[in-house]
């Protein structure tokens, strides 16, 4: 008898930034054309990120479904669709509900923004009452500089300390923290509802490597999400700007996409988590 391999019901979304210093366009017919599941949109300085017609055009033209939107919430972002950090929230709600995209990827505010700051976790909680748009608010990491740390983040760069409704676990950013990504991931339980899968080495810097190239247990929470019935969706979310060519470009994500659903598919899965995230 041959043995059937499982197959696993997490989504597997390729983020817009990982085709950089390609646009958004492009990260869909890469998408397309590799076989990813879905996009998820990084909402930044290149205008066809912000425009929802577009983006939906794009999505019905490749046949690409926009799984996840991410809030502009980087340095380089802080003016894009305005400066209220709450008005680019509920934007991006917005743009989640038309793109039929299941989650809204949002960082920690910067200590700067002391009233948002101040706000962020009963803001956040109250979004999450107000709409059907999962909120998964990403693990963060201190800044370095030589040998001195800075926390840039309020409340903190590690979510799990706090009590949102729902996580996003990036796994480059767990490198640049020095944290084990395993243990946080236990941390978030059943509120885990989106991964960014990427690698790190551990240096100061975020590094976001094809999975498999630094040092970071990608392929062992891959497993564990497979082992646990985690249905929320996987996102590779890579650097490839040094790339020599676009065809090294799609290679390093066609590697970033067998990696993961090689790893996704190697543990039979077992009973669903209670109350597993289960983003439709």
């Amino acid at each position: 008898m041959t043995e059937q391999v499982p197959i696993p019901e997490a989504k597997v979304a390729l983020s817009t930034a990982s085709v950089y210093p390609e646009n958004t366009a492009a990260a869909f017919e890469i998408a397309g054309s590799l076989g990813y599941d879905g996009v998820e949109v990084m909402v930044w300085t290149d205008p066809v990120s912000q425009d929802i017609d577009t983006l939906r055009r794009l999505s019905d033209e490749h046949e690409v479904p926009v799984l996840a939107v991410h809030a502009p919430c980087l340095l380089i972002t802080q003016r894009v669709w305005g400066t209220d950090p709450w008005r680019k929230l509920l934007r991006t709600n917005d743009a989640a509900k038309r793109l039929g995209a299941a989650t809204v990827v949002v960082h920690p505010p910067f200590r700067w923004q002391r009233g948002y700051a101040r706000d962020f976790v009963s803001g956040i909680q109250r979004i999450g009452q107000e709409t059907d748009v999962r909120f998964a608010v990403e693990n963060m990491y201190p800044w370095r500089y030589r040998d001195r740390e800075m926390l840039a983040y309020a409340p903190g760069w590690d979510p799990t300390q706090e009590d949102f409704p729902h996580f996003t676990l990036d796994l480059s950013h767990t490198a640049t923290a020095r944290v084990d990504a395993l243990s946080m991931a236990d941390r978030m339980g059943d509120r885990l509802g989106h991964v960014h899968i990427a690698d790190g080495s551990g240096s100061g810097k975020d590094e976001h490597l094809v999975p498999g190239r630094g040092a970071q247990p990608c392929g062992a929470l891959l497993e564990r999400l497979a082992a646990t019935g985690y249905r929320g969706h996987v996102v590779v979310e890579v650097n490839t700007r040094r790339a020599v060519s676009a065809a090294a470009r799609r290679a390093d994500l066609a590697e970033a996409l067998a990696f993961t659903r090689l790893h996704l598919a190697t543990a039979a899965p077992s009973p669903p988590l209670p109350g597993g995230v289960d983003p439709g």
